[in-house]
């Protein structure tokens, strides 16, 4: 186990200090002050600090200490710097510092979605609560995973390193809109497309059934 430096005990401790929140803000500010958009942190590689008492709720609203975050541009800031490792925790990370923090469900929420295009040559772009806009395709994939309380689907779209987004509810009536029926491994499935590459939603069985328990 590698122990922490002075400089990042001292870094974590001020962290965790009740109610100071200007620590964390300037611990983000060093990462990202060099200019817009996400920061380089699969480079980096610092020593972990500790836990940190912040919370990416189900939905996508980030809370500190208990406290919601009510600053859009603080919370993009915060965006900036996340990162999932292979131990499937998400941190928050710089250059010099790493924190633990909890993730609820997905990291961001998808909350707009245009299209463009038809058939092979459809564009499915999103864009999240955070500002990320993404067109979906081979780098940025979307999946879906069952939604047992509903029988329906969740659907995440790949953002960027291991960080993903959750389809809004109206997002994903969008997606149905568009789906078709395409035949993958010999199996009928209900499918949308974007940038050349098909992604399933369900076996369209799953899906007729779905329909017909809906219309009792």
């Amino acid at each position: 186990m590698h122990r922490q430096s002075d400089d990042n005990k001292s870094s974590s401790d001020s962290l965790r200090a009740a109610g100071d929140a200007g620590a964390l803000e300037a611990m983000i500010s060093r990462a990202a002050r060099a200019g817009k958009g996400a920061a380089p942190v699969e480079k980096w590689n610092p020593e972990f600090c500790g836990d940190l008492d912040m919370r990416i709720a189900a939905d996508g609203n980030w809370f500190y200490m208990g406290t919601p975050i009510g600053r859009p541009a603080l919370v993009q800031l915060f965006s900036s710097v996340l990162r999932k490792d292979e131990d499937g925790r998400t941190y928050l990370v710089t250059p010099v510092e790493k924190v633990g923090i909890i993730v609820e469900d997905a990291h961001f929420i998808a909350v707009e979605m245009t299209v463009t295009g038809q058939g092979d040559t459809q564009i499915l772009t999103f864009r999240t609560n955070v500002g990320d806009v993404v067109e979906a395709g081979e780098d940025h994939p979307l999946r879906f995973e069952d939604e047992p309380a509903t029988g329906g689907v969740k659907p995440y779209l790949l953002v960027r390193g291991r960080l993903e987004a959750l389809l809004s509810r109206a997002l994903l009536y969008q997606l149905v809109d568009l789906g078709e029926t395409i035949e993958m491994d010999g199996v009928a499935m209900f499918a949308v497309r974007s940038k050349g590459s098909v992604f399933p939603i369900m076996p369209v069985e799953k899906l007729e059934a779905l329909a017909a328990a809906d219309g009792e």
